[in-house]
């Protein structure tokens, strides 16, 4: 087959027009449209004091060495938060934070480099923002969870109590305080 039939198979035009149609779309400068969020209301914007570039600290030590890193960024046009949490000990977090105005309620999912996955759900109790539900450890094991966040002094408080019985009785898992990360 020649080079002149090998053009001219529907693949290879199809092949051809789409990397026109890219090379000019690539060549053609975006233009801005205006965006209207779907995310404007007040609920999606309550978590917003936790938004930010931060050092955290064990509620006990608040002056000791920090304990991780989190870069805590909104995302999706305001209508989520992503959060990326790095501790000192090699533990990494990924999560993702967002109002379901279907359920009325926020909802967090968690992804860590040690395997583990949480998702929680909640409301706001006052100020504070407190989700609960499930966490799957690698081990396959589950625990529930309720976590609380609280903007505090200059920064933002994060408690959680962990039940290994589904609930029905309670132990401290860890209390953090975020302070504005300093150069």
């Amino acid at each position: 087959m020649d080079l002149s039939t090998r053009i001219n198979t529907p693949r290879t035009i199809t092949a051809l027009l789409s990397l026109a149609f890219a090379v000019q779309a690539a060549a053609t400068p975006a233009v801005a449209t205006p965006v209207t969020p779907g995310c404007s209301t007040a609920e999606y914007h309550q978590l917003d004091f936790w938004i930010g570039d931060w050092d955290t600290f064990e509620t006990d030590t608040p002056n000791g060495p920090s304990e991780a890193r989190a870069h805590v960024d909104p995302i999706a046009q305001g209508c989520a938060i992503h959060e990326l949490y790095q501790q000192s000990d090699g533990l990494i977090g990924d999560s993702i934070l967002s109002y379901d105005p279907v359920r009325r309620q926020w909802q967090q999912t968690w992804v860590s480099n040690f395997g583990s996955i949480m998702v929680i759900v909640g409301h706001f109790n006052g100020d504070a923002l407190v989700l609960e539900g499930d966490s799957h450890l690698r081990n396959g094991n589950t625990v529930r969870q309720r976590i609380t966040w609280q903007a505090h002094a200059q920064g933002v408080r994060e408690s959680a109590v962990l039940s290994r019985d589904g609930g029905k009785t309670w132990s401290p898992a860890f209390d953090v305080l975020f302070r504005k990360h300093q150069e």
